[in-house]
């Protein structure tokens, strides 16, 4: 099973913190979206690690289909 589930039609608004590393859900299953939870573990897909370069707030994807994972691209509009 390697299909992504679309988590929500729309970006995930997320503060980071310049350093610090967030693991972001790939495959749409995770409880604390966007970021992963281990849900993947029953997928053949893996989180997608972001480094912040900067304090900011980024927009996770969270239709998990994405071409700039794992920022939104609005790809999501399409669907």
């Amino acid at each position: 099973m390697s299909e992504a589930l679309v988590a929500q039609k729309g970006p995930y608004a997320v503060d980071v913190t310049a350093g610090k590393r967030y693991a972001w859900c790939a495959c749409g299953r995770s409880q604390t979206q966007p970021l992963c939870d281990g849900s993947h573990k029953v997928t053949d897909l893996k989180p997608i690690v972001y480094k912040a370069e900067k304090d900011a707030t980024v927009y996770f994807c969270g239709c998990k289909q994405s071409g700039k994972a794992p920022l939104c691209d609005g790809t999501h509009a399409a669907l």
